[in-house]
């Protein structure tokens, strides 16, 4: 039987990235069939489309994608791409849906999150620019959800997603594709690997931790295989459906082990992290750390550097709660500089329209025009390349950067998994006094404005409201307040805190430290602590 009789399913709402949900909420019966056919139908159908199909290979991924190719096939999908085994990294898929020429693809992943049973799962649609579905995508699929009927499946033997080759199911194409071999040559394409072998032919060490996610086979083909660097430079290299009990969250908290290497007397010259779907990224030298924002900075600062960008970038473009840092190198340089909401698609108009080629978030995302999705190991060889023709450590690099352009001290404050009638009460009374607040002394500081920021896409002119609430201090001072869009448990309250030194002198305190007087005022302004009852964050970054 094709058509299966169902009705709508309360909790369907995409977030920024998808939708995401425990795992065994997606594991009842209809959930994931609702909600897939729920996005072929709001993308006008998928018959005679091809698609990209694959995920991080956590829990339940496997059976999810040999569900969703029996839909396709009963929706009327003409071939389905998917990665071995039902693995793709994100801005893996990304390319290939790009350099496939395909329609969309489906991404399975709740990135960052912890994976098993009883933990994360997520269903994402990338569009045809091999970025995730805009805004007036995702809510014509919950529209859908809300009104749905029944699905289409096909009634067949699942497939065989580990032999390569092309098989049929019904009359639709699979086509299983090695997950690692396009995304590979894509960064040979853009980087100087001769240069790069060259770093470790001279001794360079590196540690790769991929968190036992899905970078690990893609890092091992490119660092060990493909760049001479010693076995075992990538760690935790295999991807468990659990991610071994790991939280795949390439931070200073959850790469703790990383952490305490690099941290180390015998630290390696240069560390890096990924997640679980391969599109975050954290960047260390022996002894340092470098935060998203900086890392955005730097890298803009010498874009130039690196073969596939050696004519320069079109522009830069960074999410509103990311420093300030890598405006100001865009002002130096001459480009032009966008601040957007949280969430990758807004960077993709930009980029489509020609106006960015490098953007950046401060949750560990970085990534340029080869993909419409952040890239973890791409940032990863970004830094390789710059660090092999600057001839210098990273912790000299990020020195020389904030002489010349000065430092944006900045940290991210998480309280998780908050009530949620607690946390929207308190963001509440918040947006009822933002009028008030200008010229409000505390801490020594002096509020010069607020606001809740609003977007106006320049390409679209698409406008995204309630993107987060600024306050901002006199002298460049500011604290951001948002929740979070990528949990799946309470709410997540993320706070962005940010002083810039012009320097020379101040450019070399702990960033706590330097941002004591700003996280003092929004606890005098907000009241974090005493509406959570909590001592402090969960996680700072």
């Amino acid at each position: 039987m094709t058509r299966h009789a169902t009705r709508p399913i309360d909790g369907q709402k995409p977030g920024t990235s998808g939708l995401r949900k425990k795992t065994r909420v997606f594991m009842q019966p209809d959930f994931l069939e609702n909600f897939v056919q729920a996005t072929f139908d709001a993308v006008g159908g998928v018959r005679g489309k091809t698609l990209v199909l694959g995920g991080d290979g956590r829990y339940f991924g496997r059976e999810a994608a040999l569900t969703i190719l029996k839909m396709a096939a009963a929706n009327g999908a003409a071939r389905v791409i998917v990665g071995q085994g039902a693995w793709l990294s994100t801005p893996a898929a990304s390319n290939l849906i790009r350099q496939r020429a395909a329609d969309g693809g489906v991404i399975l992943s709740a990135s960052h999150n912890p994976g098993g049973p009883d933990e994360d799962f997520g269903v994402k649609y990338n569009m045809s620019n091999g970025g995730p579905a805009p805004e007036s995508v995702t809510a014509a699929i919950y529209k859908r959800t809300q009104e749905i009927t029944e699905y289409l499946k096909l009634d067949a033997p699942d497939s065989d997603l580990d032999r390569l080759g092309e098989s049929t199911l019904g009359d639709m194409v699979v086509e299983v594709v090695d997950p690692v071999s396009a995304y590979a040559e894509l960064m040979e394409s853009l980087f100087d690997f001769k240069a790069l072998r060259g770093l470790f032919d001279a001794g360079f060490r590196m540690r790769m931790d991929s968190m036992c996610a899905i970078t690990g086979p893609y890092a091992v083909e490119i660092f060990e295989n493909r760049l001479g660097a010693p076995k075992g430079t990538v760690t935790h290299a295999t991807p468990l459906p659990d991610f071994g009990g790991m939280h795949p969250d390439p931070n200073p908290t959850w790469a703790h082990e990383l952490m305490d290497e690099m941290m180390g007397e015998t630290a390696p010259d240069f560390g890096a992290a990924s997640d679980g779907d391969g599109d975050r990224n954290m960047i260390l030298g022996a002894g340092t750390y470098v935060s998203p924002s900086d890392s955005l900075a730097v890298l803009a600062a010498n874009a130039h550097l690196v073969p596939g960008y050696k004519d320069g970038l079109k522009g830069v473009a960074r999410s509103m709660p990311t420093s300030a840092a890598a405006d100001r190198v865009a002002e130096a340089l001459g480009l032009d500089c966008y601040e957007t909401p949280t969430g990758w698609k807004f960077f993709g108009n930009l980029m489509d329209a020609g106006r960015v080629s490098l953007c950046g978030e401060e949750s560990f995302g970085t990534g340029s025009d080869h993909v419409r999705e952040k890239d973890g190991l791409w940032a990863v060889l970004m830094w390789l390349n710059i660090l092999a023709v600057r001839k210098m450590s990273v912790a000299e690099i990020l020195s020389d950067h904030f002489a010349r352009y000065g430092r944006n001290y900045y940290s991210r404050h998480d309280y998780e998994a908050l009530p949620i009638d607690v946390a929207e009460a308190m963001l509440g009374d918040l947006r009822g006094k933002l009028g008030t607040l200008k010229g409000t002394q505390t801490e020594g500081l002096t509020v010069e404005s607020s606001d809740e920021f609003s977007y106006t896409d320049p390409v679209d002119g698409s406008i995204s409201e309630g993107q987060g609430f600024r306050i901002l201090f006199e002298g460049g001072s500011r604290v951001v307040l948002r929740l979070s869009g990528t949990g799946t448990e309470g709410a997540t309250l993320r706070v962005y805190l940010e002083r810039y030194a012009p320097g020379p002198d101040g450019l070399d305190h702990d960033p706590q430290q330097a941002l004591a007087p700003i996280i003092a005022a929004t606890e005098a302004l907000v009241g974090i602590r005493a509406r959570t009852g909590r001592a402090g964050p969960d996680v700072i970054t």
